[in-house]
């Protein structure tokens, strides 16, 4: 049963591991195909690295992308659990279940069809939020020109379509709690509120932690399409819309370097092992059974 994901492992994530050289190579394309493109390439060293601390914009898209993803990480957290809770009280497990389904839809959809969805909304001219503006006497608002308002944008827009499935998960968690705990709560007098706050949230504080760390491994990676797609990629954006991975993209599709981007990944994957092994040891400092490792 092992062996199928064994397999898939060694095939995507080890033997591509590989090509990490192209990172610290002068990356051409050779006749002979891809591993003599690789054996061939000049060595350069860590000169491929330097696109990404050389340039002014290295700050924005550094802090950009740290924030984007800590404030997407700790309310992600918070609205996932609070919602798999609040599922699991509901008395009609029918509509529970319609409610489920209804906010693991977006889940399903790419950042292209959300972006057309987020333009109808944010249009200047026919945008259904400047109608509503303009029929209350207020002035149309440029929103694809206006940077104040696109970090709460991003993060409402990353939480809309995460949300569903991260509740998912805890909701699951919470199925699978023993139920004779809520039961001797029950006989104590416990109220719903002591019930969540000492058998659930307690129960389910270490899938909580697990998943967090996880996430913090990602920190300075970012979801491409949120970035890219839902702010149409408008120039007067960037400087609160720009992350790593967007600028990675614009700075490959410019110069079609195949080795800058490579460093790129190799940074970004490095930074984010750090940051678990860093995170995980702070865990196990504070309580060690909840640890990953």
């Amino acid at each position: 049963m092992v062996l199928p994901g064994t397999i898939w492992f060694l095939i995507f994530c080890y033997l591509p591991m590989f090509g990490t050289i192209i990172a610290f190579k002068d990356f051409k394309i050779h006749r002979d195909g891809f591993f003599a493109s690789v054996l061939n390439s000049k060595w350069v060293g860590l000169e491929n690295f330097n696109f990404l601390f050389s340039t002014e914009d290295a700050y924005i898209i550094t802090r950009n992308t740290i924030l984007y993803n800590v404030a997407l990480i700790s309310l992600g957290l918070v609205l996932a659990v609070g919602i798999a809770i609040t599922l699991n009280e509901l008395v009609n497990k029918r509509m529970a279940k319609v409610y489920q389904t209804a906010m693991f839809m977006p889940y399903f959809l790419s950042w292209v069809i959300i972006s057309f969805f987020t333009f109808s909304f944010l249009s200047v001219d026919k945008g259904i939020l400047n109608q509503v503006i303009v029929y209350f006497g207020g002035d149309p608002v440029s929103w694809y020109g206006d940077t104040r308002f696109w970090p709460y944008i991003l993060i409402f827009m990353g939480i809309w379509k995460s949300i569903g499935y991260s509740s998912v998960v805890y909701l699951a968690a919470i199925a699978g709690i023993d139920k004779s705990y809520y039961e001797a709560a029950m006989i104590d007098g416990a109220s719903k509120w002591q019930q969540i706050k000492f058998i659930t949230l307690p129960l389910l504080k270490p899938l909580m932690v697990t998943l967090t760390i996880l996430a913090i491994g990602g920190i300075f990676r970012s979801d491409f399409g949120l970035f890219y797609q839902i702010p149409r990629d408008s120039g007067v954006l960037y400087s609160v819309t720009n992350v790593i991975d967007t600028y990675i993209y614009r700075s490959m599709s410019t110069t079609g370097n195949l080795g800058m981007s490579t460093a790129a990944g190799l940074y970004q994957s490095i930074v984010g092992f750090i940051m678990v092994i860093v995170t995980n040891s702070i865990v196990k400092k504070i309580s060690k059974e909840n640890a990953i490792f």
